[in-house]
């Protein structure tokens, strides 16, 4: 209920907005328990009891929550917001359990919006009765005169017919390095792994200036819904940069974000040579390196051969010279790194290239994202140099059902391994790694705490001795994550003089039961004590 009430000379203070009757996570260090905030120009001014705020502060606006629990905004600390737009442009592949369901996905976006491309995202071959790659063959088929590229929903394999690999020039011969071109009886099967999937999607047209900006708005309204108020944004161009910098001159865009860059000499110039940058709204501190490819591909950089795949141990998307001296580069400008780590011979690479550079204890909050398979042996190196284990709760329930496959049930013992993660130094930011994942926060944070499918799968949980506690979890996706960037500053828990940025549920996450922690909506979402998102 929303009541406005007059300002009046009552020797109170004078505040924008006041939100009351509520039970407030804080999430500060004893992650008490209030009533009541103030808020005046976009930040909070005070957080107490319903009566002390009521007694200390007139109001432009009250609002009587009526008992309902409000939250800091939420943050997803890894995520591809811009691509995650953009591909709500393109055909939605996710959840497909057929070739056959992916051809007539296809065929409805083409006949919806046109094109010479036929582009989309999101197929699994691992939720198919035959979970083996598909080749070019029924894209032939049906799409004989266009050319089509479709992703793998990890963003480390593509799906591309023969008139895409005309274009491209791609044959037998075909080498890249840090990417893979598969040949399926002497010839081009279709799928490319990592690098190789450059070749064809560097001819895949590119959108307007105003469709880019039309899909990040619709992304940004899509993540307000869900009670994302700040997203940490893996991989971006100069051009990208400014132009989400230009949206924020102008007032167009609200939600915050922390851009990190690719390593691109254009960034490096204009961007990572200068020191970081911050605003209110955008934050330019990381750098984003890639070590390997992913494991649901195969990509995923083993010490050991494949389980499943005994002739093959992954690969380096990136020689290990170059990432080292794009550390160097950031350590000399005080940037962060954020390095895409998933097997465990590029987790120990990477780990060691960091400790090299960084010599022992520091805060310099240098990231492995994902930490997805450690060996034993270097869990401890997280802990002795404070690198950041920055992980993705939903991975691991989505890949449950085939990951002992792919690493054996030794391998295993270090997989999604986030409480042994999380006691290194005592935090983990999470996210989503949307639009691989979800952009719901709720499934990752039901993910990370239960350790089980939506359906309730397994029974007793996915490693469940590697569950994080609610409050954990919670933090993972608050105050840790604004701390991974530098942030806890500003945002990431609810105290004064922090940004308003707020998120209201009418069930508590702390308490709801295990099988409703998934679909717990949001109803409202604040940015800056604005509220952006009011459910209908």
């Amino acid at each position: 209920m929303l009541v406005m009430t007059a300002a009046c000379s009552t020797g109170k203070k004078q505040a924008d907005l006041v939100l009351t009757n509520g039970k407030v996570y804080t999430v500060d260090p004893e992650f008490s328990v209030a009533e009541a905030i103030a808020i005046k120009d976009h930040r909070i001014v005070a957080v107490g009891s319903a009566r002390e705020i009521g007694r200390q502060y007139n109001a432009g606006e009250t609002r009587d929550l009526d008992g309902a629990f409000v939250y800091p905004g939420w943050i997803d600390a890894h995520c591809h917001f811009v691509e995650y737009g953009m591909g709500l442009q393109r055909a939605d592949l996710t959840g497909t359990s057929s070739q056959e369901e992916i051809i007539d996905r296809l065929k409805q976006h083409h006949d919806t919006y046109g094109g010479t491309w036929v582009t989309g995202r999101g197929w699994d071959q691992n939720d198919w009765e035959v979970k083996e790659f598909p080749d070019k063959s029924l894209l032939d088929l049906h799409f004989p005169d266009n050319p089509v590229f479709l992703s793998r929903v990890d963003g480390h394999a593509a799906w591309v017919n023969s008139v895409a690999l005309k274009q491209a020039g791609i044959n037998a011969e075909t080498a890249v390095e840090g990417g893979e071109v598969l040949l399926k009886n002497g010839a081009p099967s279709g799928i490319l792994i990592d690098n190789a999937m450059g070749l064809v999607r560097g001819l895949v047209p590119q959108p307007s200036r105003e469709e880019v900006i039309a899909a990040i708005l619709q992304a940004e309204k899509n993540c307000f819904s869900v009670g994302l108020t700040s997203v940490q944004n893996a991989g971006l161009s100069f051009p990208m940069v400014t132009l989400l910098d230009s949206l924020y001159g102008t007032g167009a865009l609200q939600i915050r974000i922390n851009a990190w860059l690719s390593p691109t000499k254009e960034n490096f110039e204009n961007f990572v040579n200068q020191g970081p940058y911050q605003t209110e709204h955008l934050t330019v501190n990381t750098i984003k390196l890639f070590a390997d490819g992913a494991l649901g591909s195969r990509g995923a950089k083993m010490i050991e051969p494949y389980s499943d795949d005994p002739d093959n141990t992954g690969l380096f998307v990136t020689p290990l010279k170059t990432l080292e001296l794009n550390c160097r580069k950031a350590y000399a400008h005080n940037f962060v790194v954020a390095t895409h780590a998933i097997g465990d011979a590029a987790n120990r690479e990477v780990l060691k290239i960091y400790a090299g550079i960084l010599g022992g204890k520091n805060d310099r909050r240098w990231r492995i994202e994902h930490a997805q398979v450690i060996h034993p042996d270097d869990f401890q190196f997280f802990g002795r140099y404070n690198i950041v284990p920055s992980v993705q709760p939903t991975h691991a329930t989505s890949d449950m059902y085939w990951a002992e496959e792919r690493l054996g049930p030794e391998r295993m013992k270090g997989a999604y391994a986030y409480k042994e993660l999380l006691n290194q130094n005592g935090w983990i930011p999470a996210g989503s790694d949307f639009p691989v994942e979800d952009i719901n926060p709720l499934f990752g944070f039901y993910a990370a705490t239960v350790r089980k499918d939506q359906s309730g799968y397994p029974e007793n949980g996915f490693r469940p001795d590697q569950a994080l506690s609610r409050e954990e979890a919670l933090r993972a996706m608050t105050i840790w994550a604004a701390r991974a960037s530098f942030e806890e500053h500003v945002k990431g828990s609810i105290k004064h003089g922090k940004l308003a940025d707020l998120v209201i549920t009418r069930k508590d996450l702390m308490t709801a039961p295990d099988p409703e922690l998934f679909s717990i909506p949001v109803i409202s979402t604040y940015s800056g004590g604005k509220l952006v998102y009011q459910a209908p």
